[in-house]
């Protein structure tokens, strides 16, 4: 008995990899005619549960059609709680996915309507769904689409570096601004600078040229200080600008991959073109 039961398990283990390769195919591919479908679907999908949200903040709305806009909800967070299920289930590295950027939001998305059953105000968190949204850039497969995003994430990856040094010492100039403003103003409790943090704020929406108005200098030597460090905002705001413009243009003219492949094994994507095995793991690509 023992002949048979060991093949019989065997089959089994592979039906069952199969089963599993099938799904993965479905939810994670953008390159087929079922993955794309499966795409197109879940974004109608969340906009719909989204647009359901909004409806039920309206009184007059939720008051008329309450009984309808909850079953829609429920079998709504139903359907995202079995497709969440399925992508944990389908994948090899369960845990990597799930603390994956994808995993997160997914979770995320599932969280708020479960919380809304104890604590009614955490429902309208449902709206994080329209961030899934993101997926868009999977559906339809389309090389300008692909290569445009890759170059953009490329882009913002490489100036990573010098936008930390630029906002540090953009901190460092709103810090010393702030300060030196509160010893000019601070005799002054009409102009709203009562104390250091108000200032540093008042220099962080000067020097981003957003001014609200709701603090301002009524010294002459303030108002000049102010006017300078409006000056040297309309600088700042071209610098990261520039320095992500650069990059990107670096990006363009980079081999940037333009396909939508993701390892069964350890759900990392972003392959260079007619690659055959994942970057990252080692396994092959589409089994």
């Amino acid at each position: 008995m023992s002949k048979f039961r060991i093949p019989f398990m065997r089959m089994e283990k592979d039906e069952k990899n199969k089963l599993k390769l099938q799904i993965f195919n479905v939810i994670f591919e953008a390159n087929t005619p079922y993955g794309k479908l499966f795409d197109v679907t879940l974004l109608g999908l969340i906009l719909s549960n989204v647009g359901l949200v909004m409806l039920e903040s309206i009184p007059t709305i939720n008051a008329r059609y309450h009984t309808t806009l909850i079953i829609l909800e429920w079998i709504l967070a139903i359907l995202f709680t079995i497709e969440y299920a399925l992508r944990i289930y389908c994948v090899k590295n369960s845990w990597r996915y799930i603390f994956s950027f994808y995993g997160v939001i997914d979770l995320l998305c599932i969280i708020p309507f479960y919380l809304g059953l104890v604590f009614p105000g955490a429902k309208s968190l449902s709206n994080i769904k329209i961030l899934r949204l993101l997926r868009v850039f999977r559906i339809f497969n389309l090389t300008q689409f692909t290569r445009g995003r890759n170059v953009l994430i490329l882009g913002l990856r490489q100036s990573r570096d010098k936008i930390v040094v630029f906002l540090s010492f953009v901190i460092l100039i709103v810090v010393v601004i702030g300060s030196i403003m509160y010893v000019i103003e601070g005799d002054h409790p009409e102009s709203g600078f009562t104390s250091i943090p108000v200032s540093i704020y008042w220099a962080i929406v000067t020097l981003t040229t957003v001014g609200y108005g709701d603090v301002t200098p009524v010294t002459s030597l303030g108002q000049a200080l102010s006017s300078l460090v409006m000056i040297v905002g309309y600088g700042i705001i071209a610098v990261p600008t520039g320095i992500v413009s650069m990059e990107m243009n670096k990006a363009a003219r980079a081999d940037v991959p333009t396909n939508t492949d993701v390892c069964h094994h350890c759900g990392d994507d972003y392959h260079m073109d007619g690659a055959k095995f994942c970057k990252t793991c080692g396994n092959i690509l589409n089994p």
